[in-house]
């Protein structure tokens, strides 16, 4: 008997696909486990409104900043500093600095200058307004991903639906707690800026209205821990989120957790400038429009480096961390429509599914040994590798299993065993015409090569199709029927042809090898 390179390649194919799927199967610690989708085992189903306009104020509030800093930075005289939802206006001071204040304002993306003597005025063009609407809500994607990807949730399905809206589905989520952690950390706007404190007017925050504060320039905010207790703040923050690089979990000298964040090079220096020239002065911490801490600068603060202090858990200030490392919101989002889908319904969904699967196996596999013989059994352990292999590239790459992705698993079979009866045809039909075993063998497969492989082709375009334009469990379906596919041209194929060559002397030396397909001689 002669080893031959299909039979060693279908071998290798089965001991992977045991040695993954197993383990999978049975929950060990080994290798990586296949994750059950939103329809199988619960969760959570939200649908996410974004709230566009406010990244354009927002946008337009950093360019005020900015403009602030660089003001500071060349000594360049202005007054009456600004901003509003519809742009920037302040009045400069000095002639001899207006080409320094052209150029910077000139770099200024997607900006409209408007000159008029002294006075000066900056708005967004409209396409510069459409950019950054788009881009809130492809950031609030992003970030929503990147969040729930820290929270520890294995596939989470965050996508644009429809203008303006987000699609989130969180499988595994079962507690009210969890769902209540999950829905705070997503809404977090987790917008952090290091504001001056207006030591001025400080003392008369208490007898001052927001429209007292608005004429000096100023805002009036509420202590995170005590609403009594506020604070009267310069409105153009020093710098913002934006410059962020790193947040994590600290402790205090008294064991009390803290947020450490680090900034940019930018930001270091914006830190670094305005720490330097207010020694003695109090910097407010502000998250989300309340003020952490409001700490006294006692020296130049380098390196970009600051704390944020508060009165929570160690799980609070982990949930923040994730939220400003991964990022600000651009916009804030609402809560358009929730669903919590409970995991009884997953339970019958994979006890349907597992029965459908099963019977629909087994029946095949009784058909098959039936119908053809030991051709029928050469193609069942085919078809039992194929779903070994789609099983062990699953779970080798932590793919979500969804109740279509089910579906997908049992088209293949019925896919695999097509193949398998195709060349069998073709070889009985050989067979008949009384060719030699070795011959009917060779030109069956041949000649079901083309059929074969134009039907598998042609299927799993469509499933490359489907997975590009589809979302959650379009995708699911489209993944594993392609990952069946391809196992299956490769045990229907290759395999069962390397099993026949393995075994056509043993079926030449047979009393009747026409029973080897099912064919009474």
């Amino acid at each position: 008997m002669k080893l031959n390179y299909r039979i060693v390649i279908f071998a290798l194919a089965i001991i992977f696909g045991i040695g993954f799927s197993v383990p999978s199967l049975l929950q060990t610690q080994g290798g990586k486990k296949i994750t059950l989708g939103l329809d199988l085992q619960g969760g959570l189903h939200m649908l996410l409104g974004v709230k566009t306009d406010e990244a354009t104020a927002s946008r337009i509030k950093s360019i005020t900043a900015s403009i602030k800093h660089f003001t500071d930075k060349k000594d360049i005289l202005i007054d009456g500093l600004r901003f509003d939802e519809n742009g920037v206006s302040f009045t400069l001071l000095d002639a001899d600095d207006a080409k320094n204040m052209q150029e910077f304002l000139d770099g200024i993306e997607g900006a409209k200058v408007v000159v008029n003597g002294e006075n000066i005025s900056l708005t967004l063009t409209k396409k510069e307004i459409e950019k950054t609407k788009k881009q809130a809500i492809s950031q609030a994607i992003e970030t929503i991903r990147n969040r729930l990807d820290q929270f520890g949730l294995a596939e989470p399905l965050v996508a644009r639906q429809g203008d303006g809206k987000i699609l989130v589905e969180l499988a595994g989520i079962k507690t009210q707690a969890e769902e209540q952690r999950a829905r705070e950390l997503i809404s977090r706007a987790a917008k952090l800026e290091l504001m001056a404190v207006d030591e001025d007017r400080a003392a008369r925050v208490y007898t001052m209205s927001d429209a007292d504060a608005a004429e000096y320039g100023d805002v009036i905010l509420d202590d995170v821990k005590n609403p009594k207790i506020k604070y009267l703040v310069r409105e153009i923050p020093i710098l913002d989120g934006g410059m962020l690089t790193d947040a994590h979990v600290g402790f205090d000298r008294n064991n009390r957790p803290l947020i450490s964040f680090s900034l940019n090079s930018e930001g270091a220096e914006i830190f670094g400038d305005f720490t330097g020239k207010s020694v003695g002065k109090h910097l407010a911490v502000v998250l989300d429009g309340k003020v952490y801490s409001a700490p006294v600068i006692n020296e130049r603060i380098g390196g970009g480096a600051g704390q944020i202090s508060g009165d929570y858990t160690v799980l609070e200030a982990k949930d923040l961390a994730i939220a400003l490392r991964s990022g600000a919101l651009l916009a804030p989002i609402y809560m358009m429509e929730k669903r919590s889908v409970g995991p009884s319904l997953g339970a019958d969904s994979i006890k349907a599914s597992m029965v459908a699967l099963i019977g629909g196996f087994v029946l095949v596999i009784v058909f098959m040994m039936v119908y053809y013989r030991m051709a029928g059994v050469i193609a069942n352990i085919a078809l039992i590798a194929n779903l070994f292999l789609i099983l062990a590239v699953m779970s080798l790459f932590g793919a979500t299993l969804t109740l279509p992705g089910m579906a997908g698993i049992v088209l293949t079979v019925g896919m695999a065993v097509d193949a398998n009866v195709i060349i069998s045809e073709r070889i009985r039909e050989l067979i008949y015409e009384g060719k030699s075993m070795h011959k009917a063998i060779e030109d069956g497969y041949s000649n079901a090569m083309r059929a074969i492989l134009d039907a598998n082709i042609t299927t799993l375009i469509a499933a490359v199709v489907l997975y590009a334009y589809g979302t959650g469990a379009i995708k699911g379906f489209a993944i594993t029927m392609s990952i069946g596919i391809l196992a299956s041209m490769l045990t229907a194929i290759l395999g069962t042809h390397g099993i026949y060559q393995m075994l056509e002397s043993k079926m030449k030396k047979s009393k009747n090898n026409l029973l080897w397909f099912g064919i009474k001689g």
